[in-house]
């Protein structure tokens, strides 16, 4: 292993100049509070304390924590229900609307104006303390305790506001600027919903986009917007420059690019119908549904910081037996109800997660990621050991009786007390070979802990070598998928990615149990399958060339039907490190090379960290900039809520095409359904309902593999 230890420290050497150094990034998470049921949700405002108040038809409530609790701190006012409330222009006090009076507790409670009961719905108070009150046929001012009556403006006022000295109204037909005496026209209007001032600038929401008038002339400073997420505005925002957005699906902000940020979905609201928004001084922005008070917060960390999160989500709630596990949540997003279950590719998941450990110990050295990574490998050697057969790897395995997905596939273990799922295919293969690769590299030190992980990779391969290239189930038949034979293999037309992809595992494991265990019938199998049936030349099919090519029947599958499939991506990446660390000679590095890159090229452009990383570490190839974007916007909130993207405006949808890439940029995977690297990143709608939560491992390993070639320091 001197070769792999010297070309890992040339690699290291070669990364180092591209380092990205992990400076703090802002990272949008989303706050949901708990809000007492039956509340009639209003509206939402923040004083310049940072408190967060709601108004409700009930009362006047405030942010107690995480709860929203009745405000019952000023005793005169407690049982009292503003009919609307407002901030002080530039102080940010709170003034309180009654039916019969106007009044704040700042100022030592000095400011106050009693009103005729019941006409006023409506307040505004600018910067000297004016208030401006409107009600069904009335409007008026009330200064230093009096009331002054102003002419109607017909159509009646649907909102208004204090901004920079000055009072304006926005009704169904116009913009009105207070001259001193009276409402005058400023701008003509057509079905306008909301107004927010953004420096000398109104901007107006219709329901098919906003624009801007200048607050002097009220000329269009700015056309209408119409290429957003959501051209049905009812809320209008602006927050530090930027305009925020509430619809009746989410709400969106424009960023300094010139792009937008959506938010919707129960990833980060309760409810995507938005009433009110309001902002505190960190540009926190809180918003309200009919059911929910939600805050789109925007904090500082590193990706260390980030990945340290996952690092504790995982040990607290996704570790099952050693492997990783994902969670079913009863009801839909409760976390505290988590129930740990296996599925289909246990291996697989898990072989991401002990990956991340052994390049996290490679970096850092750090007795408990070691500790991680060998009791993840346990679960891997338990897979061989707790069934019937001579290494053959079971799928997972569970205490009896408690088994989840797919019941026909388990079978009874020799210990009563367990069953082991059967049915093993090319991807857990693929989990093997990975896992014993980077532990033997990364975390095995000792001749016996090298020896346990050469143990592992000899005895499956064993089993393939001694049945034809295939994993041969309990039934004795070959497994669905777990076929590498070159009747199987050469079988496929090149245009069906089966072809290559089956060719690169299979010489890849050849490769790797030789390296470990110095046998020489994995060479001569491997060179055998180069030399006789041409399987280098396969590894070297040009990926642009695959396309959909039917009547390829496997045991009553079209194999050359459907879609890109993206599972047999995540295969390839993964046996791409093995593949290319574990060549044989420098000859056949220089062709794995092409053939690495020439994949990383049809999938750049979906950015995915592991895939340029794995690519930067073998072929040479990286995007930096790709992989920084990838770690920076990979969701905190791993539920698999259901996500909706096909309903907006701003993104350009390409033709129908066989990769399934739906858009021409792709959106911030904080955006995108939750999904693994097995899974088409263009998805632009799906999810579960919130039933299930993944672990973050996919975010673990790019982030400690980035670390240890030294990508990102």
């Amino acid at each position: 292993m001197k070769k792999l230890t010297n070309l890992a420290a040339g690699l290291l050497l070669s990364c180092a100049t591209y380092a990205t150094s992990d400076q703090p990034f802002t990272q949008a998470v989303s706050v949901k509070y708990h809000v007492p049921a039956g509340l009639q949700l209003l509206k939402v405002i923040t004083d310049y304390n940072d408190n967060v108040q709601v108004l409700t038809s009930q009362g006047f409530y405030r942010l107690s924590g995480n709860d929203l609790v009745r405000d019952l701190r000023f005793r005169p006012l407690a049982q009292k229900i503003p009919v609307d409330v407002t901030t002080r222009e530039t102080s940010g006090h709170l003034y309180y609307l009654y039916a019969d009076k106007c009044l704040t507790n700042g100022y030592a409670g000095v400011p106050y104006i009693n009103l005729p009961l019941n006409k006023y719905n409506r307040v505004a108070v600018d910067a000297t303390g004016r208030m401006l009150l409107s009600g069904n046929n009335a409007l008026a001012i009330g200064n230093n305790g009096k009331l002054q009556e102003l002419p109607l403006i017909g159509e009646g006022v649907q909102s208004m506001a204090a901004n920079a000295g000055e009072f304006f109204i926005l009704s169904a037909k116009a913009v009105y600027r207070f001259d001193g005496t009276k409402f005058v026209p400023l701008h003509a209007v057509n079905g306008a919903t909301a107004m927010a001032f953004n420096d000398n600038d109104i901007i107006l929401a219709t329901t098919h986009g906003y624009y801007g008038i200048n607050r002097r002339t009220g000329d269009t400073s700015l056309s209408l917007q119409v290429r957003v997420p959501v051209p049905d505005i009812r809320e209008l925002l602006v927050v530090n420059g930027h305009i925020w957005a509430g619809t009746p699906e989410g709400a969106f902000m424009k960023t300094d690019s010139g792009t937008y940020r959506y938010f919707a979905s129960r990833r980060w609201l309760d409810q995507d119908a938005v009433k009110s928004m309001a902002a505190d001084s960190k540009g926190d922005v809180y918003i309200l549904t009919a059911t929910g008070l939600n805050k789109i917060a925007f904090i500082q960390q590193t990706l260390a910081q980030k990945a340290a999160y996952f690092e504790r989500k995982i040990r607290e709630r996704h570790i099952r037996y050693g492997f990783i596990a994902n969670l079913q949540l009863n009801p839909p997003g409760d976390v505290g109800s988590a129930e740990m279950a296996d599925t289909d590719n246990d291996g697989l998941w898990s072989s991401f997660y002990l990956g991340s450990q052994a390049f996290r110990y490679a970096v850092t050295h750090e007795p408990m990621a070691k500790r991680y990574a060998w009791e993840a490998f346990e679960a891997f050697e338990r897979i061989l050991s707790i069934n019937q057969l001579t290494g053959f790897p079971s799928r997972t395995f569970e205490r009896k009786g408690y088994k989840n997905s797919d019941p026909e596939r388990w079978r009874d273990s020799p210990d009563p007390e367990w069953e082991w799922k059967g049915h093993t295919s090319s991807d857990e293969y693929v989990a093997y070979i990975w896992v014993a690769a980077v532990l033997h590299e990364m975390v095995a030190e000792t001749p016996t802990e090298k020896q346990r992980v050469t143990a592992f990779i000899d005895k499956i391969m064993t089993h393939i070598l001694d049945h034809q290239y295939t994993l041969v189930d309990i039934d004795n038949k070959p497994t669905l998928w777990a076929r590498w034979g070159p009747e199987y293999i050469n079988w496929y037309p090149t245009t069906i990615g089966d072809r290559r992809l089956g060719s690169t595992t299979i010489m890849a494991g050849l490769q790797l149990a030789y390296a470990l265990t110095g046998k020489e019938r994995y060479k001569t199998e491997a060179y055998k399958l180069i030399n006789k049936y041409g399987y280098l030349k396969n590894i070297g099919i040009d990926y642009r060339t695959i396309k959909p090519t039917p009547g390829y029947l496997h045991m009553g599958i079209d194999m050359g039907m459907g879609d890109w499939n993206h599972s047999d991506d995540e295969m390839a990446f993964l046996t791409y490190w093995v593949l290319y660390n574990y060549a044989f000679t420098d000859e056949l590095k220089q062709q794995y090379k092409g053939a690495i890159r020439n994949h990383w090229e049809v999938e750049r452009p979906e950015k995915n960290a592991l895939w340029n990383l794995i690519t930067k570490a073998t072929a040479g190839d990286q995007d930096t900039a790709a992989t920084t974007w990838w770690l920076q916007t990979f969701p905190m909130d791993q539920i698999t809520w259901t996500i909706k993207n096909s309903n907006r405006k701003d993104i350009t949808l390409l033709p129908p095409n066989f990769r399934h890439q739906y858009t021409e940029v792709l959106l911030p995977l904080d955006e995108l359904p939750t999904h693994r690297h097995n899974a088409n990143a263009f998805t632009l709608d799906g999810g579960h309902g919130g039933e299930s939560e993944l672990a973050g491992d996919e975010f673990l390993l790019p982030y400690w593999m980035a670390r240890y070639l030294k990508v990102l320091e």
